[in-house]
């Protein structure tokens, strides 16, 4: 059976060594018959969250700011895996993911208990060094909290540079990973 997957990629770098990551997986992904739809969070106009327990009111548009957050919730809504691709930023995920991803709370103030809806998620993440102790962390306890469960990950060290990636075993693994699901 065919799933619906988004990416959200916090990466500012279209076509940085994250966004090599995301495509291999989408190109995986797709093959398997899957749906993919990425966002690249960088090039779009989203504001912070403002803690206002003001959404949920209009599931179609659950946030009350109105911002390219639009864009990304009806295809959220509807996706049955998220993957979350960032570079690593000092040990954790970039602040675009990050915005990204607390302004979803919106979908979840659409419930009357405030549960996030059910997916499968990815973590794909790049970096110049291996250090993803903190971004896993904290991935780990978000799976928990909102009572996902992950797929995978796919974290590749040692890729600073536009291109370093080229030829990297997560290349691979991160085809094989999309290719998977299905």
């Amino acid at each position: 059976m065919s799933k619906k997957i988004i990416i959200l990629n916090g990466s500012p770098r279209k076509a940085g060594n994250t966004a090599a990551l995301t495509s291999e997986f989408a190109k995986g992904a797709r093959e398997a018959g899957n749906t993919v739809t990425e966002f690249f969070l960088g090039s779009m106009n989203i504001h912070g969250c403002k803690g206002c327990f003001g959404g949920g009111k209009n599931p179609d548009s659950p946030c009350v700011q109105k911002d390219d957050m639009d864009k990304i919730y009806p295809v959220y809504k509807e996706a049955d895996i998220v993957v979350l691709a960032s570079p690593l930023y000092y040990w954790t995920i970039s602040g675009q993911l990050k915005t990204a991803f607390d302004r979803l709370f919106a979908v979840a103030e659409c419930d009357p208990n405030y549960r996030n809806p059910k997916k499968e998620s990815v973590l794909i993440m790049a970096a110049e060094g291996h250090g993803f102790e903190e971004s896993e962390h904290w991935y780990d306890r978000l799976e928990k909290h909102l009572g996902w469960k992950s797929l995978g990950k796919i974290l590749c060290g040692g890729v600073m540079a536009v291109g370093d990636i080229k030829d990297k075993q997560e290349l691979k693994d991160a085809y094989e990973l999309g290719k998977a699901i299905g």
